[in-house]
C-alpha cells in the first residue's frame, strides 16, 4: 500500500495535520513515539486557545482522543516508534521506523518537534517545572509580582524577558559572553524599561531552593566573584535542538538542524515534503502556532496531490 501522506510527530502540529488529513480522505499514516510535544511537562497551560487552563498532560490526552476519533479506513496511528530514516523513490518516499517497519508514501509532513537544550547546573534537574521553567508563555504569568532571571542573550532570551516585564516585580538577564546575541533595537528597547537588569560574562553555577526555586549563584567571569540573587523563577532560554536528524539528508536546514520552509505554504526545499511546528526554521514556536502550521500544510498538499 502506497500512503497520500505520512505525518511524522504527535504534537499540536501533527495533531491538527491529522485531523485535517483524515477529514479530506487522505490515506495517511501517523507515526509517533507519544503525544502532547514539549509542553507535556507544563502543570498548567493558559494560552491554548478556547482552554482557560489545562496541564501539559491533559492536553496530550485531548490532543490524542482527537486524533483517534478519526482512526480507522483513512487513518492508520502507530505509536511507540521512531522515524530512523526517509528515502526518496520515483514514486514518493519510503519511511523505515526503530523497529525496521517500511511504508511507503506520495508525501510526507514533518512534524517532529524539538526539544530544549537543557541547563544542566546544580539544581536545574532538581527544580524543573518548580520554579524553572522553559517556556515563558506557558509559565510566566505564575510569577506575577515576583523577581525573575532569564538565563540566555538571543532574540530568544530577550523576547522571554519581554514576556516577562508585564507580569514580574523585576526580571534580570544574565548571558555568558561579552556581548548579547539578540538584535542591538531588541537589546536597547527593552534596556529602557526599569525593571530590566542585563549581565553580559555571567555564568549561572547553581539553582537553589526548598520545595521551589529561591534564588541563583552565578559567577561574574570579569571579576571571578561568586553572586547570589534572589529569585522566585528561573526561565531558561539557551537554544533548542530539532528533531530532524532522520531527515537532514534530504532537505535543507539551517544551522541549528530546523528545516527551512516557506510559510506561505509549509514546504521544505525538497518536492514532496512539508514541515511544521518546532522542527522548522519558523521565527515563532507555540502550541498555537504549530496547529496552524500543520492544518496549512495539509491544505497545500491536498491541492498538490489533487493537482497531480
Amino acid at each position: 500500500m502506497i500512503y497520500d501522506l505520512t505525518i511524522v510527530g504527535g504534537g499540536p502540529a501533527g495533531i491538527a495535520a491529522g485531523v485535517y488529513a483524515a477529514r479530506k480522505r487522505l490515506k495517511t499514516l501517523f507515526i509517533t513515539y507519544d503525544f502532547g510535544g514539549q509542553s507535556t511537562v507544563s502543570p498548567e497551560i493558559k494560552n491554548w486557545i478556547g482552554t482557560k487552563s489545562i496541564s501539559g498532560n491533559d492536553l496530550a490526552h485531548q490532543l490524542e482522543d482527537h486524533l483517534r476519533e478519526y482512526e480507522g479506513e483513512n487513518l492508520t496511528i502507530t505509536t511507540g516508534r521512531k522515524v530512523k530514516k526517509v528515502e526518496q523513490k520515483e514514486s514518493g518516499f519510503t519511511i523505515t521506523d526503530d523497529r525496521g517497519e517500511v511504508a511507503a508514501s506520495r508525501t510526507v509532513l514533518v512534524t517532529a518537534g524539538s526539544y530544549r537544550r537543557k541547563l544542566t547546573v546544580p539544581g536545574a534537574a532538581e527544580f524543573d517545572q518548580k520554579g524553572l521553567t522553559y517556556c515563558a508563555s506557558c509559565d510566566g504569568p505564575v510569577f506575577s509580582g515576583q523577581d525573575v532571571v532569564v538565563i540566555g542573550g538571543g532574540n530568544a532570551g530577550f523576547e522571554t524577558a519581554g514576556q516577562l516585564l508585564a507580569y514580574a516585580k523585576s526580571v534580570t538577564l544574565l548571558h555568558h559572553t561579552d556581548k548579547f546575541k539578540a538584535d542591538k533595537i531588541t537589546v536597547e528597547k527593552l534596556l529602557q524599561n526599569p525593571k530590566m537588569t542585563a549581565l553580559t560574562e555571567a555564568d549561572i553555577t547553581e539553582v537553589k531552593g526548598d520545595k521551589f526555586v529561591t534564588g541563583i549563584t552565578y559567577r561574574d567571569k570579569k571579576t571571578g566573584e561568586t553572586k547570589d540573587l534572589s529569585v522566585g523563577g528561573v526561565f531558561v532560554e539557551i537554544g533548542f535542538i530539532p528533531n530532524t536528524d532522520f531527515i537532514k539528508d534530504l532537505v535543507t536546514t539551517n544551522n541549528f538542524g530546523a528545516i527551512v520552509v516557506d510559510a506561505k505554504n509549509q514546504q521544505s526545499k525538497t518536492l514532496g515534503i512539508w514541515a511544521a511546528g518546532d522542527c522548522t526554521d519558523a521565527l515563532y514556536h507555540q502550541n498555537n502556532i504549530a496547529a496552524g502550521d500543520g492544518v496549512k500544510a495539509v491544505e497545500d498538499i491536498y491541492v498538490t496531490l489533487h493537482l497531480k
